[in-house]
């Protein structure tokens, strides 16, 4: 029986391979809806006059293209694929990119790729005590809650505040992520990542000591540790109990060089007023206080933190030491209007605040501008006025690469084959070329060993074959014309077209194979061609990548400038241009994929 499915399955993907019906291009899109708009407009009318108040004129407006690329490694972790770029470009509706945020919101692989997000930031990257944390719920559970869209307030009173089984009621492994064995439930840490998660504040700073520069003190710690006092781990799972064995429970904190523990009351550092009845358990009197309308931290906390998932850059950096709100109108920025906008008009939706972020004039615009000097550019970058260039996450660029090298949508209507394959494939990356921490948006350099795991790795030469099941075989079989193939390699890794430098150029390399194929109409090609710039790819030839002998130059990093390049001399880079006639098209189109999977426009969030 196994052998027989192992047959079906790969009948079905060598069916699906060969299929001549290989990209459908009829849009099946989900209509959007106007109620961003307002909000829309209130937060490009602050961004506006921001800029003029700084004398800055902000970058040209990207293309759709450029936008749809950003939204689905956002929303979905991965560049989107060539299946979903044909139905994209054959949607000639005005309105085609918001329509097409909306169904990206719909996706099964939002709520699967940002519930893993916000675990990282609610319960760390590590997996915990088995017995009694179980990521894999709580992910699960998380899934669900974006699924169904259910406001942020209320996913924030039932981590706080649930009892139950982190089995059984999911949202508890909030509190028991944070059991050591032995210990048992690390209070300290629990409300540091409390008012981390939610309020975007470092009050954990002041568990020892006074803040030093910030106006934290220590009792204001204790006070809000002490909401977990009664907060108890037993076989039933995560209880409030005001008494054990008919003692008074409550938190103790043993003072350095004293013997004698003193008791600490629970207490919040401002607004006690908006703490819910003392009749109320105390990790609900908590969540409360969190919670309530008038705690603008909660709100700011979480617009910036998703500003900072959309576009790989808080608004505010660190995300998590946020500025204390200002009370003055005039003096607002711009997490202030994001989060009064997604408190009364989206009523705590995490879609309705991610569609007002990707609606913003920021996110649209352009991550280059040709005019602008260093300094005008630089000071562009820190006012939002120009796209933030940011380095792809480690999970972004093998999810990235995975989906460049499959021309269907990887996704849970995949078969059986492609979900375990990258399951597998993506941990072994992950393993080799670093994951991030639970600090995902902090922002660090690219490393010499990840550049070359890119360009010698085994996975990047697996997805690079021109085979049955890869991208590039399917686009070298289904071509009709070499200017059709090098399109649909850029598209596929890019999500752009080539410019006419990188298009002449791959356009030679083919016309000089034995088994070359017609370029197609000349007047396609102008009307499909961008005009040249200054490209992100090197068109530096290569005659032998394939071996692990790569002559190509990877092109400057787009922010440090460093260039890495592989082991061939110059001498025999010009050797391989020589032999480069001799190639077949398969070699060509396999060194065309390899090259824009390690161009810098393929693991920058452009």
């Amino acid at each position: 029986v196994f052998c027989l499915l192992i047959v079906v399955l790969l009948f079905a993907l060598v069916s699906g391979a060969g299929s001549a019906d290989w990209l459908r291009t009829s849009p099946e899109v989900a209509e959007t809806t106007d109620d961003i708009v307002p909000s829309a407009l209130k937060v490009n009318q602050w961004l506006r006059n921001h800029w003029a108040e700084q004398n800055l004129e902000p970058a040209e407006p990207a293309d759709d293209l450029t936008v749809l690329r950003r939204l689905s490694l956002a929303l979905h972790g991965t560049v989107p694929s060539l299946e979903e770029i044909a139905v994209f470009r054959a949607d000639r509706a005005p309105d085609r990119v918001d329509r097409w945020l909306s169904q990206m919101l719909e996706d099964r692989r939002f709520t699967d790729y940002f519930a893993e997000r916000l675990s990282r930031v609610l319960a760390g990257v590590e997996d915990g005590p088995f017995v009694v944390f179980r990521r894999d719920r709580f992910r699960d559970w998380l899934a669900e809650q974006l699924q169904s869209d259910r406001p942020w307030n209320e996913m924030v009173t039932d981590l706080v505040a649930s009892d139950g089984l982190w089995t059984g009621k999911p949202s508890s492994n909030f509190i028991t992520a944070n059991f050591i064995p032995d210990e048992g439930l690390d209070l300290n840490k629990l409300a540091g990542r409390t008012v981390r998660a939610f309020l975007g504040q470092r009050i954990d700073c002041a568990q020892c000591h006074d803040h030093p520069f910030d106006r934290w003190k220590q009792t204001q710690f204790e006070g809000l540790a002490a909401y977990y006092g009664q907060t108890q781990l037993t076989a039933g799972g995560v209880v409030d109990r005001s008494r054990v064995d008919g003692k008074a429970l409550e938190y103790e904190i043993t003072d350095p060089g004293s013997s004698t523990p003193r008791i600490v009351p629970p207490a919040v550092p401002f607004h006690p007023d908006w703490v819910a009845s003392e009749n109320e358990p105390r990790r609900s009197q908590l969540a409360s206080w969190i919670v309530h309308p008038e705690n603008r931290r909660f709100e700011r906390a979480i617009a910036n933190r998703m500003w900072g998932l959309m576009f790989g850059r808080p608004w505010h950096d660190p995300v998590d030491d946020l500025p204390h709100p200002t009370e003055k109108a005039d003096s607002e920025d711009l997490l202030d209007v994001v989060g009064r906008e997604f408190r009364e008009q989206g009523n705590y939706s995490l879609k309705f605040l991610i569609r007002l972020i990707a609606r913003s004039d920021t996110f649209r615009l352009r991550s280059d501008v040709e005019w602008a000097d260093e300094s005008v550019y630089t000071q562009m970058k820190k006012e939002w006025a120009v796209f933030p260039l940011v380095r792809l996450r480690p999970e972004q660029m093998i999810g990235s690469m995975f989906q460049a090298a499959r021309v269907r949508t990887a996704d849970q209507n995949s078969n059986l084959f492609i979900r375990f394959a990258r399951f597998t494939n993506e941990n072994d990356f992950l393993k080799e070329y670093g994951d991030a921490d639970d600090d995902e948006l902090l922002q660090k350099s690219g490393t010499i060993p990840q550049a070359l795991l890119r360009m010698n790795g085994r996975f990047t030469r697996d997805l690079t074959k021109t085979d049955l099941f890869t991208a590039s075989g399917q686009i070298l079989r289904h071509a009709d014309d070499d200017e059709t193939l090098v399109n649909n390699c850029f598209l596929a890794c890019l999500t752009r077209l080539p410019d006419r430098e990188e298009r002449a150029f791959f356009l030679d390399q083919l016309a000089g194979t034995a088994d070359r194929k017609p370029t197609g109409d000349r007047s396609l090609r102008e009307a499909e061609t961008v005009p040249a710039t200054n490209s992100d790819v090197s068109t530096t030839p290569s005659a032998e990548q394939r071996s692990g002998e790569q002559a190509n130059v990877i092109a400057a990093d787009p922010v440090s400038g460093q260039t890495v390049t592989s082991e061939n001399t110059a001498d025999e880079m010009d050797s391989a241009e020589d032999n480069d006639r001799s190639l077949s098209r398969s070699q060509v189109v396999q060194d065309l994929y390899w090259v824009l999977f390690n161009s810098p426009g393929f693991s920058w969030n452009r």
